[in-house]
């Protein structure tokens, strides 16, 4: 019955989603275990649910505009799963903010493939992961992604191999001239997340070691699925399912190396499902 309601992408689907996400988004914050998460007042739970509502269209968004997924609603329905399965996520505003700005970089060098204004969007794409690291310091390691993508599309002109460099000296300067106006602390903020930490140690009930464990399997299924059936996709379209397999296994390194490994799934939830 569910593969009959989603594989169509109607308007039907969609309000079905935007409804059962901003459910679970409302129970998550006035449960008992978290009624202090509903403490946070009214302003942050509207910037959350926005955050949630614009990552769900973004997502949807990038998948149908380039082609990425046949036409179905599989990929916002696995959005859902992923994000009811790790529902810290609904309470973690700066994660949040990290996830949607790595997502609009993604689509950015995914449309890469069309070749037009280049330059222009290597450089959006690395603004703005070096935006999300400000909010999850090891979301820098997605400029690797970056320079994956030059060497797909845009590796001739050795000027694009430099832009990268130019966003993040001007995020950079950017940033660092807001903290000195505003807060010396948002620097001090970003130094304390740049630590590694590679124990697992925060699974420790039932519910989590379970979260993970399906969450492992799907996704290792469909990384696989993707690998395999790679040559019979369409050639103009392979270069950027390979940067979705890239884009998985950096999420993956970055929940392995990082200190809060509460919610960092959702970096993986840039693999979408065909």
């Amino acid at each position: 019955m569910i593969t009959s309601v989603f594989k169509k992408s109607t308007i039907l689907n969609y309000s079905l989603i935007v409804v059962l996400l901003l459910c679970f988004f409302f129970i998550y914050q006035t449960s008992d275990l978290f009624i202090t998460a509903a403490a946070n007042g009214l302003s942050k739970n509207s910037v959350l649910i926005v955050l949630l509502l614009a990552s769900f269209f973004l997502v949807n968004f990038m998948v149908k505009k380039n082609g990425l997924t046949k036409d179905s609603s599989y990929t916002i329905l696995f959005f859902l799963l992923f994000l009811v399965l790790f529902p810290g996520v609904f309470n973690n505003s700066n994660l949040m903010f990290a996830n949607f700005f790595l997502l609009l970089s993604m689509r950015r060098m995914i449309s890469l493939q069309s070749l037009k204004a280049p330059k222009e969007k290597i450089f959006d794409a690395a603004m703005w992961i070096f935006i999300a690291s400000l909010f999850h310091f090891w979301c820098i390691l997605f400029i690797v992604l970056v320079y994956i993508s030059i060497i797909f599309h845009a590796s001739r002109d050795y000027r694009n191999w430099l832009l990268p460099f130019v966003a993040f000296f001007a995020t950079a300067t950017i940033f660092v001239l807001a903290a000195i106006l505003f807060d010396k602390t948002w620097i001090d903020h970003i130094l304390n997340q740049a630590q590694v930490n590679f124990e697992l140690n925060y699974f420790t009930n039932n519910y989590q070691n379970a979260a993970l464990s399906f969450y492992v399997v799907i996704a290792v299924y469909f990384l696989f699925s993707m690998i395999f059936s790679m040559t019979n996709r369409p050639l103009i379209l392979q270069a950027s399912y390979k940067k979705m397999i890239f884009a998985f296994l950096i999420g993956s390194l970055i929940f392995v190396m990082s200190p809060e490994k509460t919610t960092l799934c959702c970096f993986s939830l840039l693999c979408p499902y065909r």
